[in-house]
């Protein structure tokens, strides 16, 4: 499913109406698709009192639709219009005839007939502001929205938002003080890359993506995608019957330190619990024992030391020895920054017959204190930073990386020839070619030590078993994420650590096989 800016959207509307769809029948379908959702929040509609906020342009045309049919359903439904509308406004008559109260709030002196119909209200719909060019908030359109948010402050009141919520701006997530905290969010055909972005994300509450009558086609163009279970099946791995475990893929991965021994257990577990067939840990020889005690079902390759836990630089030549044996090589997790360790890194990177290749951590930190050090990988490779991470990478601060996470990703992918996973909320896959997936997950659970050790691990565990690295990324992304919501689900999203993920990681590909996830609706 394509995720689109405000001016895709447009485009997008305006080719569906050049191909015969008229613009009436996308907004009653639109209208339709609030007023369902809101009758299966809501549930029976006869003792439900809606109050529907109702801007001048189609966002308060579908405000008014979702009126229409509210009412219908039995509910007692009010509309105020914060705009005036046009004279010859086929759906503002339609209310008005189905006898639905309808009052203009130039009218109303003080608010009054508005703190009336508020105070009996069970639900809101906020039809006040769509896609179009966010402003600042004022006026009648700050008070309305003040006073609906203070009264949700004090009793329950669902808040239902129409395509976004209003005062945010669609392509950024960038937010107005007076935007309301919605409980639903319905986005109409496609979602808005906004919706993703915060602080605006924190005020979607639910999202909901309604089919409108656009055809799938349109967007083909757009080079932006939320990750989805459709997507995520067709690209899983096949497990035929008569596999061994080299159907599946042999994953080398060099992690850990005196410091951060965790981190290869982390990283070699994830690869497992996604179906390699063979993981090989290659670690400082002294963590070895620590490690095999706990990681039993792994492979060794002990590499000489610089000093105890710290993996030397000549313990290159024993790694690239064994290359050729592995589908994927993971570096990084938890190595630390020894001078010996770096100078291991940046000379096994230079490697000319590496296979294929996700970097993670101290990898990333590695190759960050190198000059044009995208010019060691002349191919493709996973990057998976922080945004941390990836501002030591580019140069951006994280504020910069953080207010435009698509856009980064997108443009460094393309710059570096590398595929970027950037982690954080709603992860985002970007690949050299300028196509970005992006999770429908923000789980805080997972805001934890080890998770990103997990994820690389899951990435590579997918790679070896032969996706393209686009693909292997956005998957492990998707499993990764999807197993978060599992243990979420169970534990809440505080004290969830990294460990939990790693048995619900086969509970999550198997759900996916049969489920959706996320924002499908």
């Amino acid at each position: 499913m394509k995720i689109v800016t405000a001016e895709q959207m447009r485009q997008i509307d305006r080719e569906c109406i050049k191909q015969g769809t008229p613009a009436g029948t996308l907004m009653e379908n639109a209208g339709k698709a609030v007023a369902e959702e809101t009758r299966s929040v809501l549930g029976a509609m006869n003792q439900q009192n809606i109050l529907c906020l109702a801007g001048a342009g189609n966002n308060g045309g579908d405000g008014l639709v979702a009126a229409r049919y509210l009412h219908e359903w039995g509910a007692k439904v009010s509309v105020y219009l914060c705009s005036q509308r046009a004279s010859d406004d086929e759906n503002l008559k339609l209310v008005q005839e189905h006898g639905i109260t309808c009052i203009e709030a130039a009218n109303d002196k003080n608010l009054k007939k508005y703190d009336e119909m508020l105070a009996s209200a069970s639900c809101v719909i906020d039809a006040l502001l769509g896609t179009g060019k966010i402003r600042r908030l004022e006026g009648i359109f700050r008070q309305v929205l003040e006073k609906m948010s203070a009264t949700r402050n004090k009793r329950k009141l669902t808040v239902i938002a129409v395509d976004l919520p209003s005062g945010m701006d669609a392509d950024t997530g960038v937010i107005d003080p007076a935007c309301p905290h919605a409980d639903i969010t319905v986005t109409m055909a496609l979602p808005k890359l906004g919706l993703f972005g915060f602080p605006g994300a924190e005020r979607v509450g639910k999202l909901k993506i309604a089919d409108i009558g656009i055809p799938p086609a349109l967007a083909a163009s757009v080079m932006t995608e939320l990750i989805t279970g459709d997507w995520a099946r067709d690209t899983l791995p096949a497990r035929p019957l008569n596999a061994n475990k080299g159907t599946f893929g042999k994953v080398l991965v060099v992690a850990g330190s005196i410091n951060y021994i965790g981190s290869a257990y982390l990283a070699c577990s994830g690869a497992m619990r996604v179906g390699a067939g063979l993981v090989t840990l290659a670690t400082a020889e002294s963590l070895q024992p620590i490690l095999a005690s706990k990681l039993t079902e792994a492979t060794y390759l002990p590499l000489t030391e610089s000093q105890h836990g710290i993996i030397s630089a000549e313990a290159v030549d024993i790694v690239k020895q064994q290359l050729s044996q592995y589908n994927v090589l993971l570096l990084g997790c938890g190595l630390g920054q020894n001078p010996s360790t770096a100078e291991f890194v940046v000379s096994l990177l230079q490697e000319k017959r590496l296979p294929a290749l996700v970097l993670d951590a101290d990898a990333l930190n590695i190759l960050a204190k190198t000059p044009d050090w995208w010019k060691i990988l002349p191919g493709d490779a996973i990057l998976t930073p922080h945004p941390g991470e990836m501002s030591r990478l580019c140069g951006l601060t994280i504020d910069e990386i953080q207010a435009d996470r698509v856009g980064v990703a997108r443009k460094f992918a393309a710059e570096w020839n590398k595929t970027i996973v950037l982690k954080g909320a709603y992860n985002v896959v970007a690949s050299p070619d300028g196509y970005c997936r992006v999770s429908p997950f923000a789980n805080p659970g997972v805001a934890t030590a080890g998770t990103g050790d997990v994820l690389s691990g899951i990435i590579a565990g997918m790679a070896a078993q032969g996706l393209s690295l686009s693909n292997a990324a956005g998957l492990g992304v998707c499993v990764g994420d999807e197993a978060g919501e599992i243990i979420r689900n169970v534990l809440g999203d505080a004290g969830m650590i990294a460990s939990d993920l790693l048995t619900a990681l086969p509970v999550a590909i198997k759900q996916l096989k049969t489920t959706t996830i996320g924002s499908e609706s």
